[in-house]
């Protein structure tokens, strides 16, 4: 169990991305935390319509916003998003530039960066502005062009890359409307989920659980201060350069 208490008691949770496996163990932990008291797990696999969003149709995305909103607004958002890969699309990240292709390119950018930033244009008005209030999005430690020293992944890297330039701008915006207000980036270390599958043999630290990194991931968020805003902070805590 976590309690959250930095937030006021009565909290309202968004979590983007909630049947994913990261997704999923978030909500799940958030659901189970004594203040709170309503969690929203939008996904486009939600059983019920209420819950449903495609990041892919911004309409969606205005519609899920507005369910939402129609209770009120909200202490915490999390997106819980993202692609490195996918068989079906033929999509893997690449070792070098010579299997650059413009469609596979895209579709990382739209994933990774244009569909959590076109979610945050419309939670980001849902959060709270009287109390301490935080929207968090998953990037990622391969995201970070100072931290870059092996390469390849280019089009992952570049997306997370473009990320992280988002939720630095969306801070700024944010604070010039809620000096409490708080939007950061999270790099949840590597989970054993679907998305770590086909590259797990090549980890040479820690693999974590879902509930593991969501456990890491909400101690994060709980202490995260207004003075942090737009940094990439990483499972423990520690800040990751841009």
């Amino acid at each position: 169990m976590i309690y959250l208490d930095t937030f006021t008691n009565q909290m309202r949770v968004v979590v983007i991305g909630a049947a994913g496996g990261l997704g999923s163990a978030l909500a799940d932990l958030l659901e189970h935390a004594p203040n709170t008291v309503r969690v929203y797990r939008l996904s486009r696999q939600a059983p019920d319509r209420h819950d449903f969003i495609d990041l892919n149709d911004e309409d969606s995305i205005v519609k899920a916003a507005q369910r939402v909103h129609a209770d009120g607004p909200v202490d915490l958002v999390i997106n819980a998003t993202g692609l490195l890969h996918d068989a079906d699309q033929d999509l893997m990240p690449e070792k070098t530039w010579r299997h650059l292709d413009a469609d596979k390119m895209a579709t990382y950018f739209h994933a990774n960066c244009i569909a959590p930033s076109l979610a945050a244009k419309h939670f980001l008005p849902l959060l709270k502005k009287d109390s301490k209030s935080v929207m968090a999005l998953l990037s990622a430690r391969v995201g970070s062009i100072a931290d870059n020293r092996v390469g390849g992944w280019h089009s992952y890297r570049a997306a997370k890359a473009g990320l992280n330039m988002m939720i630095r701008n969306f801070a700024i915006e944010a604070k010039l409307k809620s000096p409490q207000s708080i939007v950061i980036g999270l790099h949840p270390g590597t989970v054993d989920t679907n998305l770590s599958a086909p590259f797990r043999t090549m980890v040479k630290h820690d693999i974590f659980s879902a509930a593991q990194s969501a456990q890491y991931l909400l101690n994060v968020i709980n202490g995260v201060a207004p003075s942090q805003s737009g940094l990439q902070l990483a499972w423990d805590g520690q800040e990751i350069p841009g």
